[in-house]
């Protein structure tokens, strides 16, 4: 007899949702509204090099917001906390969710898998995301870096993900975008990988932990899922 899945893990930025939208939207209010008057084409330059500049949020607020300081031409002298202030108040009005999201979590919980969230990030912000996007009610378990001061790819975090869930890594799936965060360390715990291809390549010095399955839009797991226990146990590791 195969493999009985029994839950599922998503990623929350890129995976549930679309950070790549909310960003871009955040920044182009932010430089129609705080720097000085420029032409459409300057806009969109400067968006695109915060963009650029912002790594996809794998870098330190902080020292991102010092850079932003330093760097764009502010229509008046503006300091770290104001900045901070602007971003807390305003970026998550922008957020958007995935392509697909809500119907791949329904179906998924129409075929009784418990779901879980496993996310990098600030208590605050990573929990008003969910909430502002309407997808608390899809989950069994949220664990966030912030609240339980471990970040992926520790594996000690997918651990707690799946004692949160009730069930074993042969009995999970993780789906994210991020090679090293979402597929790589959750295979060093067993657990196999979905991964959704957004902006990042896969990093070929990774050793082990290539994805069970690829996929570029969220409503292709449901069927993916279907496969599951079908096929030679693999741990995800090679």
């Amino acid at each position: 007899m195969g493999l009985q899945l029994k839950a599922v893990l998503f990623d929350l930025d890129n995976t549930l949702m679309d950070r790549d939208h909310t960003f871009r939207s955040f920044a182009s209010q932010l430089v129609r509204e705080c720097l000085v008057p420029m032409d459409e084409m300057r806009r969109e330059a400067l968006v695109a090099e915060m963009i650029e500049r912002d790594r996809d949020g794998y870098r330190p607020k902080e020292g991102f917001f010092q850079e932003l300081l330093d760097w764009l031409p502010w229509a008046k002298e503006t300091t770290l906390e104001e900045l901070k202030s602007y971003y807390d108040r305003y970026y998550m009005t922008h957020a958007k969710a995935m392509d697909y999201a809500e119907d791949t979590l329904q179906a998924c919980r129409e075929k009784g898998l418990r779901l879980g969230i496993i996310t990098n990030g600030y208590s605050h912000l990573q929990h008003a995301k969910i909430d502002l996007l309407g997808l608390r009610r899809f989950f069994d378990a949220i664990v966030v870096s912030g609240d339980v001061e471990i970040r992926k790819p520790d594996p000690r975090i997918y651990e707690l993900a799946l004692e949160r869930l009730g069930t074993l890594p042969e009995e999970t799936v993780i789906v994210g975008d991020h090679p090293r965060n979402d597929i790589w360390g959750a295979a060093q715990t067993l657990i196999r990988g979905i991964w959704l291809r957004r902006k990042h390549d896969w990093d070929e010095t990774l050793e082990g932990g290539k994805p069970w399955r690829t996929i570029s839009e969220l409503n292709e797991i449901p069927e993916l899922l279907e496969q599951y226990g079908q096929e030679p146990c693999r741990t995800g590791k090679d």
